[in-house]
């Protein structure tokens, strides 16, 4: 069985933490796109593991991790960030593995990366890491993969400061390296979790152009990352939030505060602990976007959603999403790709009555309120997608099943 877990929205979904549940089952966790500009919390009893470019299975004992080709490797967060959880007890050795056709992200690329924002007309907001830069000498053909570091012709012709940065992480990788699409094909039999980075509205194609990261965020990029193709694809499930959150620059049509709710959207960011894991930015808040949510099933093809943070509204009297945008005083419920288009939407709510308790105890759906069922109903119904897996809690032990994501519909 082959399972991609991808984000429905702008990133921060808590794909880290359905990763996380979803991977017991997995022989190995493969992560296919984005750097260490992504962040995961994982939540585990009193232990809780922060991540950013090791996947998210690396908790499991018995699961082997991936860094796929799509990938963009830092190799000083990488082991700083091994180093920390080998910390906190995870023994990760002989079992996080490297494609050897994953590109470098070096030190010039991160001071590039700051000097080209603070030259841009229109700042992206960067986490500042190097990953744009990495993606783009990787796409003019001028970066390094990690196999190069190998081929001691090639490596010997770099600039003595590259080698001199990449010395003491060269023998310490090698043993991790191998051929991503030869070492997939070799498990195929086995359950593979593929997990994404960031969310389909920050995918370079399909997100909100040009604020958007530089890498593969939709479900296609599973196999555009990883070697193995898409046909070998068995499940796409898309994880989302009850509400929605968007950090840096960029167009969010669903802004609370921007609909004169900032109250609403102050109250969501400290319940929902709403402030970026790689950054520490704060995130916008606002109203759970129906109409860019139903874009990324459609643009992911996504077979089921995964519904995160919905305890954020327990103590909350009345829920509202978007469910429509207005734009130049028509109604639409068609995702623009225009920035100007986007930036002028007026959201179209709806409201729909809290449940006023706490769910964070509830293990199966018929259990939620009413209030609660009759919100995850209309979702279903908007998106025309089931929602298979819903979390009321941080904690692993917060999630319940409505049914199997390793099973195949």
């Amino acid at each position: 069985m082959k399972l991609v877990v991808i984000g429905a929205q702008w990133g921060d979904e808590g794909k880290g933490k359905i990763v996380d549940y979803l991977a017991e089952k997995a022989k190995v966790v493969v992560r296919y796109s984005g750097g260490a500009n992504a962040g995961h919390t994982i939540v585990n009893g009193d232990k809780v593991y922060k991540l950013h470019l090791v996947p998210s299975g690396i908790v499991y004992p018995n699961s082997d991790v991936l860094l796929g080709h799509g990938v963009v490797i830092d190799p000083t967060q990488l082991f700083k960030e091994l180093e920390g959880i080998k910390a906190q007890g995870l023994e990760w050795e002989g079992r996080v593995k490297i494609s050897d056709r994953a590109h470098l992200v070096l030190p010039f690329h991160k001071e590039l990366d700051l000097e080209m924002e603070s030259k841009r007309i229109r700042p992206i907001g960067t986490t500042g890491r190097g990953i744009g830069i990495a993606y783009s000498l990787k796409a003019h053909r001028d970066n390094i993969r990690i196999g190069d570091l190998y081929d001691e012709g090639f490596y010997n012709s770099l600039d003595q400061e590259i080698r001199d940065y990449l010395d003491p992480y060269k023998k310490r990788m090698e043993p991790m390296v191998v051929n991503g699409a030869y070492y997939l094909n070799s498990i195929k039999d086995e359950d593979i979790l593929f997990e994404g980075a960031q969310g389909t509205l920050l995918d370079l194609d399909n997100g909100t152009y040009p604020f958007v990261s530089s890498g593969y965020s939709c479900a296609g990029g599973s196999s555009v990352g990883t070697g193995m193709g898409p046909r070998a694809m068995d499940n796409v499930i898309g994880v989302f939030k009850a509400y929605s959150t968007r950090v840096g620059n960029g167009p969010f049509p669903s802004d609370i505060k921007e609909a004169g709710d900032g109250d609403l959207e102050n109250l969501i960011r400290e319940i929902g602990g709403e402030y970026g894991v790689t950054t520490g930015r704060a995130r916008k808040c606002g109203y759970l976007d129906m109409v860019a949510l139903k874009y990324a099933c459609i643009s992911n093809s996504l077979d089921s959603l995964v519904l995160t943070h919905l305890d954020v509204y327990d103590q909350m009297d009345e829920v509202k999403v978007c469910e429509f945008y207005e734009i130049d005083g028509k109604k639409t419920d068609e995702f623009p790709t225009r920035i100007d288009l986007l930036n002028s939407v007026k959201p179209v709510t709806r409201t729909f009555k809290g449940w006023k308790c706490d769910i964070s105890k509830i293990k199966k759906y018929e259990d939620l309120p009413k209030e609660a069922r009759e919100y995850i109903d209309y979702i279903e119904e908007y998106t025309g997608t089931p929602i298979s897996i819903v979390s009321v809690g941080a904690d692993r032990s917060c999630t319940f099943n409505r049914r199997d994501p390793w099973t195949k519909y």
